[in-house]
């Protein structure tokens, strides 16, 4: 099923990004058997290549021989971060739309040459991005250079076509949003926190901008975004560098160029003091959020991204691992009470737009959720007073050195993590440069973050009551309800 990418994750989301984000070289694993000559061709292989088309188009490459297969990815810097108010969901509605033809495409046909060739398929719309990518037999990863060149320049549907889709679209929000207390209260969570960033908005968009969106908000949309020098084509595989950029020229350097729209800033304001919402709701539990505005990382050398390697540690610290700080003390009651049922941190390190930093509990029976905030905070304040072990420090930094590893014998991670790099302008030596800073943080840069940005003034409070009396959202019948498909 097509995913719609959300940010307020509740659990081991700092681990998991920065995992997600980090690189080692591809052959890290392999025990230094092999003479030095021998294992300097393999790490001058296995590093990531970067091109530019003449059309302004990126090419990265990363050649992987372990095996005979190749991810593909297509990426656009685009996502629900580049929406305006009333059109929102219109960056997710797009890439629906581009499984539905060109001119020598009809709609659903690239799937079906896509499983033809013996291909893994799907799309993702983030706040930041748009993504379609495929994992492939190496031999055939022309034919879907071709495929996928030819939907990014040539995109074309008629009208019930898309009334069709967006159909579907206003089911996978009812799914995974509408019908999910929880969930709506993130939603609602995000909007309180942001006023000005479009991260206020859900990536799939308000109902009510769905149901006024038209067929023209979409091609408008696709028009004004989707230019070669907008793009990344991220290649991860068995495949030679320079046969890779020959296709890359043929296919999507035929594209022609046009020059991408500026983009005005839309800065948040500074937030002057404690927000608070409640959310009444048909649910069983409570659940109480905490959301803590807090630097990026940008790969510069400042304070400000030194702050926010500590505050990637401290997410971890807190719920990066099995009886992490905050299950032990909150979901185990070590040394006090049990007053949660499950508690986390997130943190999103990085992003085009700003970050927070989440921290979550549902809290046990019999106690409120202000009881589970206050055990929440005293976690942090813990941290602040105290600091954090070596051993928590070291138990982290291990982790992500495994996780890297692993992470590795996957074609697709690679790929996904240098597209990601490309989105926040980063290169394609970002992975190794974030790994090496995130082991050179200390215990006392920990300590310092959880002292100075968990202050009220940056809070925002989000509390779901669960409120058995009020009427639930109305279901629609199954028989009537549109299939959602992989797409």
């Amino acid at each position: 099923m097509k995913r719609t990418m959300h940010l307020l994750d509740t659990r081991f989301t700092a681990l998991f990004f920065t995992l997600a984000l980090g690189a080692l070289s591809v052959h890290a694993q392999i025990p230094a058997t092999p003479p030095p000559a021998a294992a300097t061709m393999q790490a001058a292989e296995a590093k990531a290549h970067s091109f530019t088309l003449a059309n302004g188009m990126t090419l990265i490459v990363r050649p992987d021989r372990r095996a005979p297969t190749v991810a593909h990815m297509l990426w656009v810097r685009v996502g629900s971060i580049d929406e305006v108010d009333g059109t929102s969901g219109v960056a997710h509605a797009l890439e629906h739309m581009l499984f539905k033809g060109t001119p020598s495409l009809k709609p659903g046909e690239f799937s079906r040459r896509m499983a033809a060739l013996g291909a893994r398929e799907n799309a993702f719309t983030s706040r930041d991005a748009t993504a379609y990518h495929q994992q492939v037999p190496a031999g055939k990863l022309e034919e879907v250079m071709q495929l996928e060149a030819d939907r990014f320049a040539n995109n074309q549907w008629d009208d019930d076509e898309f009334n069709r889709e967006i159909e579907v679209i206003k089911e996978e929000r009812r799914q995974r949003t509408e019908e999910s207390p929880r969930a709506r209260l993130f939603e609602a969570l995000n909007a309180a926190v942001f006023q000005a960033s479009p991260y206020r908005r859900p990536i799939i968009g308000w109902m009510s901008d769905l149901d006024a969106m038209t067929p023209d908000d979409v091609r408008a949309f696709y028009q004004r975004w989707y230019s070669p020098a907008n793009a990344a084509v991220v290649i991860a595989g068995d495949v030679d560098v320079a046969e890779v950029r020959a296709l890359a020229e043929k296919h999507y350097g035929a594209i022609a160029a046009r020059a991408v729209p500026p983009r005005k800033p839309r800065d948040e304001p500074a937030q002057a003091g404690p927000r608070r919402l409640e959310y009444r709701a048909v649910a069983e539990q409570a659940l109480v959020a905490l959301a803590f505005k807090v630097p990026q990382w940008t790969g510069r050398d400042d304070p400000a991204n030194q702050d926010a390697l500590a505050l990637t540690v401290l997410s971890a610290v807190l719920d990066g691992y099995n009886g992490a700080r905050l299950e032990r003390a909150l979901v185990q009651g070590h040394g006090g009470q049990r007053v949660a049922d499950s508690a986390g941190a997130s943190y999103g390190l990085v992003g085009r737009g700003p970050q927070l930093f989440l921290l979550s509990a549902v809290p046990a029976r019999g106690v409120s959720a202000d009881t589970a905030a206050a055990a929440l905070q005293a976690e942090v304040a813990r941290i602040a007073r105290e600091g954090i072990s070596a051993a928590e420090l070291q138990r982290v930094k291990t982790q992500w050195t495994a996780g890297e590893i692993y992470k590795l014998d996957s074609v697709f991670n690679q790929a996904r993590e240098l597209g990601s790099h490309w989105v926040n302008g980063m290169d394609v030596n970002t992975g190794d440069r974030l790994m090496a800073a995130l082991r050179q943080v200390t215990a006392s840069q920990v300590q310092s973050v959880a002292q100075r940005y968990f202050s009220d003034e940056q809070l925002t409070t989000a509390v779901l009551v669960p409120d058995m009396g009020r009427s639930a959202p109305r279901a629609t019948p199954a028989s009537a309800r549109p299939v959602l498909s992989r797409h």
